[in-house]
């Protein structure tokens, strides 16, 4: 077998993993780079693993002794002319095939964890938790991460989060959200708190959904979907499209034959002041696609799709009304 096999992929998927990676810590990816990040990444599994190793030996470098962690890093002299980044991540790549195969029986034992992450207004932030997990954060979303020995917590404040999860039976995963959790081991779902309701979306795997009681509880599989309200009952599974729900994550907002009450509440997220829309024209229906960082075009081409207009409340925010 091929030894780059065996540490997982080539150096090239390596060192450009390597790159993305200390992209991604730097700052904010725009638009333009979200979409050739994920385009890389959807390439090829290869480009996935490399990516995903890097992620998971963020969290667990801390848990190694330095002086071995410095070993694992040094690379022979022919390779110094390499940059040292990449050297690591080819250190890393190895270093974590290694743990992925048990061969460093001290990282067995989960360690504790707590954290709180959060986003302001227009921001978009990748968070990667200590075991290897993944966590997008929307627009103005507060998240406090709480990881124990037999559990990963997470408790979603406010706002919106993806989430890509490490499978591990021995910890579930457990989201708390308003009045209702999400319980996993390993899957790809979207939760969302809003004032009265939290929305909950599963794009790979499964999940369970429960409410405030033990028989509120339902199971949502791959294109499903669920809403818990303000007192803790859960809505019947029903079928979404994953893709347009998360397109936040690409800077996008998408809208199928959504009422323009669900329209203002959704771009509310990414204004400084909430969008407001008038009974008569809150049951009114929007199809299109709109960037998420310019809501001001949205509100423009508004008159142009629809019947409204818009108008200038005493506080500053604006209102959809008919026309």
């Amino acid at each position: 077998m091929d030894t780059r096999e065996c540490a997982g992929g080539s150096a090239t998927a390596r060192d450009e993993a390597a790159q993305w990676f200390v992209r991604l810590q730097d700052s904010p990816l725009s638009t333009e780079e979200r979409s050739r990040f994920d385009a890389w990444r959807e390439e090829s599994p290869e480009h996935q693993y490399e990516f995903d190793v890097l992620q998971g030996l963020w969290s667990v470098t801390d848990l190694l002794p330095k002086d071995r962690l410095q070993a694992l890093c040094d690379t022979p002299p022919a390779r110094t002319k390499r940059p040292p980044l990449l050297r690591y991540a080819v250190a890393a790549s190895m270093l974590a095939l290694a743990v992925g195969l048990g061969l460093f029986s001290g990282l067995n034992h989960p360690q504790a964890y707590e954290a709180q992450f959060s986003t302001t207004l227009g921001e978009r932030r990748q968070v990667a938790l200590p075991d290897g997990s993944l966590m997008d954060l929307n627009s103005r979303s507060v998240v406090i991460v709480h990881y124990e020995k037999g559990q990963r917590g997470i408790e979603l404040k406010q706002g919106e989060a993806m989430f890509s999860v490490e499978h591990d039976s021995s910890r579930p995963f457990v989201v708390k959200a308003g009045a209702g959790q999400v319980t996993v081991t390993g899957t790809r779902f979207d939760v969302r708190r809003d004032e009265d309701q939290t929305r909950v979306v599963v794009e790979a795997g499964t999940v369970k959904v429960q409410g405030r009681s033990p028989e509120h509880l339902v199971t949502l599989t791959a294109g499903r979907g669920t809403a818990i309200d303000g007192q803790g009952l859960v809505a019947t599974a029903y079928a979404v499209n994953p893709e347009e729900l998360t397109a936040w994550r690409t800077g996008k907002l998408v809208f199928n034959n959504a009422t323009l009450g669900e329209v203002a509440r959704e771009v509310s997220r990414y204004r400084e002041q909430p969008l407001r829309v008038s009974t008569a024209a809150s049951t009114l229906r929007l199809t299109s696609v709109f960037k998420s960082n310019d809501t001001d075009a949205l509100l423009k081409a508004l008159p142009h799709i629809l019947p409204v207009a818009l108008r200038t409340l005493p506080d500053g925010s604006q209102e959809i009304i008919s026309r």
